[in-house]
């Protein structure tokens, strides 16, 4: 080997042992880094930066703000808008079930469609589980000016519409069924002779009066008395007997109740007393009479085994004696509807009906005789009388006028609102038997439509309140409540 390769060699050996101790070195000082790191105290560790409130507050819903007078409903399985609606309507200050569907979808804009999320806990709102009202009390001498109702239209959204019309035309009253001549009740009353009904039109009296006393109106319930299909019906033992055995029947039809049975007085008493306690206003009794047609000498009462002095009129004043006396604590007026041709006082009709007007007068604040002109057929040599309102308008208010005498009961007719047997009826139709009405000494009035379509009466009102002297005074419920009622007196329109 010559010189320059051995110092060749020896170089390159040199420079391999610089690298091998440089990597040594590296990991020794890195042993010796890590070694006292381990063996000194760790420093402390610096302080956690403080939470983002704004952030945290963001990531979790807030809680659910229930405003006054909601309730929280959960939803069941299957359970559907409407269901949900039709349970609620009563205990909620909403009229309609449109409106409180529309307030309900308000307050939970997550319910989609007819059917919530089972589970789900939804707003109800205008909650109100108790209501009360009580009667505006007012004067016999108060004039109304009133349509009718039946219960099933008083407890629409239809009937509320009606209602309302009513009151922008110039009425401020309206008469609306508590239980009908086929003995259907409006209302739930938990009285044990009232029907079993799967539904009742006005669910809630106290909310429905308080409604009309909003509006200005005065109430008045009507209850139609001793004609009673689904009574009798279900208690044959209160129907009027035949004397063949069994219940009678009027033309074969099982309608009529025995007038004179105190059973039947008490359950119709005590139906009157509910609608006070409930608000309205004015009790009106309809059909306070024995059946006029059938067979007659066929029928058999009570009255006439256990007080066999009395005659028909003696028990219908009976009755009417009764129902004044426990009716006279709530301070509402109580009114009774006859019928029109008892003005004439004929023999027959007394001994068929009962209806002594004399005697019914004593025991009533209001009278109110239905004189619809065509029903006087045969009447006064008329072969249309429902053509000749002026003369049995007329005529029928001079007559009660003088049954009437000193007895000091207001005469309110039934006027005839509807077309039937008359060719004429119209607009002045209306404004003849109001007019004549009046002339004759009538204070007031009720329009009879058993459709309750009062469109002609609507067209009447607008000229009659022009003309206040002919027509009406124009009485408004609030100003004369005013006037008869002390102003201690605590019987004003409850909440």
């Amino acid at each position: 080997m010559s010189r320059k390769q051995v110092a060749l060699s020896v170089l390159t050996s040199a420079v391999v042992l610089l690298a091998v101790f440089a990597v040594f070195q590296k990991f020794s000082l890195r042993a010796h880094t890590v070694k006292a790191a381990t063996s000194a105290p760790a420093p402390a560790a610096p302080p956690a930066p403080a939470p983002d409130i704004k952030a945290t507050s963001a990531s979790v819903p807030p809680a659910r703000v229930v405003p006054p007078d909601t309730k929280i409903h959960t939803v069941a399985k299957g359970e559907s808008m409407p269901a949900i609606v039709h349970h609620y309507l009563p205990v909620t200050r909403f009229l309609t079930g449109s409106e409180l569907e529309k307030a309900i979808r308000t307050a939970n804009p997550e319910i989609k469609g007819l059917w919530p999320k089972p589970g789900s806990d939804i707003m109800i709102p205008s909650y109100k589980e108790t209501w009360t009202e009580k009667p505006i009390l007012i004067s016999k001498n108060f004039e109304v000016r009133a349509i009718y109702l039946t219960g099933t239209m008083a407890g629409s959204a239809k009937g509320l519409d009606i209602v309302r019309k009513w009151r922008e035309a110039g009425g401020n009253s309206v008469v609306f069924d508590i239980k009908d001549s086929d003995g259907s009740v409006s209302v739930p009353t938990g009285l044990p002779l009232a029907p079993e009904q799967k539904s009742y039109p006005i669910r809630n009296l106290p909310k429905f009066t308080a409604f009309l006393h909003a509006q200005g109106l005065h109430a008045i319930a009507r209850i139609a008395i001793f004609r009673d299909d689904a009574l009798v019906t279900k208690h044959p033992e209160l129907a009027v007997q035949s004397r063949r055995g069994g219940a009678w029947r009027e033309n074969g039809k099982l309608v009529w109740t025995d007038s004179s049975n105190p059973k039947v007085w008490d359950y119709n008493i005590a139906l009157a007393k509910f609608a006070a306690a409930s608000g309205a206003d004015e009790i009106q009794f309809d059909y306070v009479r024995f059946p006029a047609e059938g067979d007659q000498k066929d029928a058999k009462f009570l009255f006439e085994s256990q007080h066999p002095d009395w005659k028909r009129p003696d028990a219908i004043t009976n009755f009417l004696k009764k129902a004044q006396s426990e009716l006279k604590s709530s301070g509402v007026l109580f009114s009774l509807d006859v019928f029109g041709v008892m003005a004439w006082q004929r023999t027959i009709d007394l001994s068929h009906t009962g209806q002594d007007i004399p005697q019914m007068a004593k025991y009533c604040d209001v009278m109110s005789p239905m004189i619809y002109p065509s029903h006087f057929y045969g009447m006064d040599g008329y072969t249309a009388p429902g053509d000749a309102p002026e003369h049995f308008i007329g005529e029928s208010m001079a007559r009660f006028q003088k049954v009437t005498a000193d007895s000091g009961v207001v005469l309110r007719p039934w006027l005839q609102a509807f077309g039937w047997k008359t060719k004429t009826y119209s607009p002045e139709y209306i404004r003849i038997q109001v007019a004549v009405a009046r002339s004759k000494g009538g204070n007031g009035f009720l329009f009879w439509n058993a459709n309750n379509d009062y469109s002609k009466p609507y067209s009447a009102m607008p000229e009659m309140r022009q003309d206040k002297a002919k027509y009406f005074r124009g009485d408004e419920v609030q100003s004369y409540a005013e006037k008869a009622i002390p102003a201690n007196s605590n019987r004003t329109a409850g909440n």
